[in-house]
């Protein structure tokens, strides 16, 4: 078969070659071990044997973690061939994993599938810490993004690529990075359908996706049934500019000592979609950067502003922190309708080839259509099931009394709604850091004892 010229056959060429090599070198280290082991097995008895077997196993399973630690594949490989450092625009469906970050140890992670796209298609070099790897955010289990960003060192075909402490940018002109591996389409090849990358950038060494990052944007979807909007709206605008939000997030006195954000700007807007008569509203923030649990915190309380539970003088309320040092404990809103839209850099411009992009543009519409085919028979299943709920034989919409129902005509009672402040308190982050201390000096006492 003639391999074509061109991009696509240089890129085959040198893939096809370091393939080759890669397997030359494990032929001759398996014929060597073959050998070795021949000669000890000829030599011992059938309980020998047996013993031996099982030292195999757990041999076999020892290259195995070494490998999965050096990157899953053989690092004097990637390090043959050029390297330039690469921001990555991605975007997820969190609902299967268990947050962004693989640090947690809990799997399937995002991060964990990334690395492993990119341990399959030999991009990666080095691990983590060489390849200069960091994030821009750190979205928890079940909320999406259409915009998260990584930066990282990935292998490159160019013969010029930045491999030192100079910008990627100066030293491979435009001309020089058009013939650049096709990151998107690589990568997209080898991801789960609910990870794509929608665009890389070359970076220079100096830049950090958590640190270069100006600002970042969330969107959270709800319906509005019920709702009162302009008073969510109204409240939310409270949030805007530069506050304390400690009453708005999960503390974590350990690691976070600082608890001032800057909200640039907070809307509510309504989606293109409709279902029953209800309408799909989002909020918008933006903000430079968030605490941890921030935005869903904010949300759970415009909620119950919105439902007429609390005042919009809450918020005012729980950002005086000096009066209210302590957060009232209430629970968060729910994490799948999140989702981190974009985050902002200066001078950060992604690039998709043509094709890449319309196997992307392809793929998201098949995965939508698979989403409004499901929506469909969950529609079916609820009309079939609408004469049960309302009693009649006509397909309608049941009323709000039939839904409230407990199936005998009597209303389910609703749950009475304890005020915030009226609520159990959280620690304060003094209180919180003081219990640190002590048990940071306990266990000194106790090293000390034992010594």
């Amino acid at each position: 078969m003639e391999v074509g010229q061109g991009v696509g056959g240089d890129e085959l060429i040198s893939t096809l070659e370091t393939l080759v090599y890669s397997l030359q070198l494990r032929v001759k280290e398996l014929e060597a071990e073959n050998s070795k082991l021949s000669s000890q097995l000829s030599n011992c008895d059938c309980s020998e044997k047996e013993k031996k077997k099982v030292d195999d196993s757990v041999s076999i399973k020892t290259r195995r973690k070494k490998l999965t630690k050096k990157g899953g594949y053989d690092q004097s490989i990637a390090n043959r061939h050029s390297k330039r450092y690469v921001a990555l625009k991605l975007m997820y469906f969190g609902q299967r994993f268990y947050g962004f970050s693989s640090e947690a140890q809990l799997e399937p992670s995002v991060e964990s599938e990334l690395f492993l796209a990119l341990e399959r298609t030999m991009l990666l070099v080095g691990d983590r810490k060489e390849s200069q790897y960091s994030r821009c955010g750190r979205t928890d289990k079940g909320v999406s993004s259409i915009g998260q960003v990584v930066a990282l060192f990935l292998r490159s075909k160019l013969k010029k690529a930045c491999s030192d402490h100079q910008n990627s940018i100066e030293m491979v002109s435009r001309e020089e990075y058009e013939g650049e591996i096709d990151y998107v389409r690589v990568l997209n090849r080898a991801l789960p359908n609910d990870i794509r990358v929608l665009g890389w950038c070359p970076v220079p060494i100096d830049f950090s996706a958590r640190f270069s990052c100006l600002g970042r944007e969330y969107k959270y979807f709800f319906w509005g049934d019920n709702l009162d909007l302009l008073a969510m709206e109204s409240s939310g605008e409270k949030f805007i500019g530069e506050h304390d939000f400690r009453n708005f997030c999960k503390m974590d006195a350990l690691n976070v000592h600082a608890y001032t954000r800057c909200v640039k700007s907070f809307e509510i807007y309504p989606c293109d979609v409709r279902f029953q008569g209800n309408q799909l509203w989002a909020i918008r923030i933006k903000g430079s950067a968030f605490l941890w649990h921030q935005v869903r915190c904010m949300v759970a309380v415009l909620f119950m502003i919105g439902q007429g539970l609390e005042s919009p003088d809450v918020i005012d309320t729980l950002l005086d922190v000096d009066r209210i040092p302590r957060k009232p404990q209430y629970l968060m809103a729910p994490e799948i309708p999140l989702v981190l839209h974009s985050c902002e850099f200066e001078d950060l411009k992604f690039i998709c080839s043509s094709d890449a992009q319309q196997t992307l543009c392809k793929h998201l519409v098949k995965q939508c259509q698979t989403y409004h085919l499901q929506a469909a028979i969950y529609n079916e299943a609820l009309l079939s099931s609408l004469p049960v709920l309302s009693g009649a034989k006509s397909k309608t919409f049941p009323c709000k009394k039939c839904l409230l129902s407990n199936g005998n005509g009597k209303i389910k009672k609703k749950i009475a709604h304890i005020p915030l402040m009226s609520r159990p308190t959280e620690p304060s982050y003094a209180e919180r850091r003081a219990k640190l201390e002590t048990q940071d000096k306990s266990m000194k006492h106790q090293q000390i004892h034992r010594l």
